[in-house]
């Protein structure tokens, strides 16, 4: 009578047929993939059925990126739901110090983020096509620092990009909104200080059209997002964080659909007097590590 089931020999096979040209990270990487699917199908007994549905899924996810004209990345928003953006996220960045600044802490970039927003001056606002319906004007500001000396970083690159009032992004959004509204670029200056007008976030929902929102509803789950800005924080001389900023009076802050939201990127907006260009004020302190540094191993 034989000891196994399936063939106990098969996967390693599969895993054996990659060639000598195979590079050793592809290897490793690819060799998991493999062991982790073929463990995962033969513990739910995947059915045929099952993983035909499976494989129209991932051809739905890339007909929707298709006949998007590559602005509607459903794979991306999959890796989102799904927790993997975040779990790769923590492990590419996550660096812990024993003493001093703590660094800020990285977020999922999402697939909204846009090489092609423009620098605009300090002071400045991001907010290019006049004030929506129900937003609020903020001024945000804040200092960029070294966590290994506390020092200031001139010339740190300010990147934020953020959804519109009605929850939606510029393109997707070209009836209300002109390419790059809600977005800019801001370089601090010798002091490490940037400072611009934006909108007090909107809470929105993923689209409920198209597999990411199939699958959530297979789980009995969600799309909401709690009302969030995105940042990207850079210079030559430091590791870069991409992150995202909640208010903490949100009501989905406890039940993010994508699992982004860690207790210090908690925000509270205060409001502004004396200011005639905004209504409310967010300071926030970016800390950046030195490349190379590594922290507490």
């Amino acid at each position: 009578m034989a000891s196994h089931r399936f063939d106990p020999n098969f996967t390693q096979n599969v895993i054996d047929g990659m060639g000598p040209n195979t590079t050793p990270r592809n290897r490793q990487v690819l060799g998991a993939l493999i062991r982790h699917i073929h463990d995962f199908a033969r513990e739910v007994e995947l059915t045929m059925d099952e993983w035909m549905a499976g494989v129209k899924f991932i051809n739905e996810v890339g007909r929707v990126y298709g006949e998007s004209g590559q602005t509607r990345n459903e794979a991306h928003r999959l890796s989102d739901i799904l927790g993997l953006e975040t779990l790769v996220d923590e492990i590419a960045h996550k660096i812990v110090v024993e003493e001093g600044l703590e660094p800020t802490s990285s977020s999922i970039l999402g697939p909204f983020w846009s090489p092609n927003a423009p620098f605009r001056e300090n002071g400045g606002s991001i907010i290019q096509d006049g004030v929506p319906p129900n937003g609020r004007v903020t001024k945000m500001h804040g200092v960029i620092r070294d966590i290994t000396t506390g020092q200031p970083i001139p010339n740190a690159v300010f990147d934020i990009w953020q959804a519109s009032a009605n929850g939606k992004y510029d393109f997707q959004d070209p009836q209300n909104q002109t390419p790059n509204n809600l977005r800019g670029k801001f370089k601090a200056n010798e002091k490490g200080e940037y400072w611009f007008y934006c909108l007090h976030p909107t809470a929105y929902s993923l689209p409920t059209d198209g597999p990411s929102y199939a699958l959530l509803q297979l789980m009995d789950r969600h799309p909401m997002r709690p009302a969030h800005i995105h940042i990207m924080v850079t210079h030559p001389e430091y590791q870069g964080c991409t992150t995202q900023l909640y208010p903490s009076d949100d009501p989905w802050i406890t039940n993010d659909t994508v699992f982004a939201v860690k207790d210090d990127l908690v925000v509270t907006f205060k409001p502004l007097e004396g200011d005639e260009k905004a209504v409310l004020e967010l300071e926030y302190n970016v800390n950046l590590a030195p490349k190379g540094f590594k922290g507490k191993v």
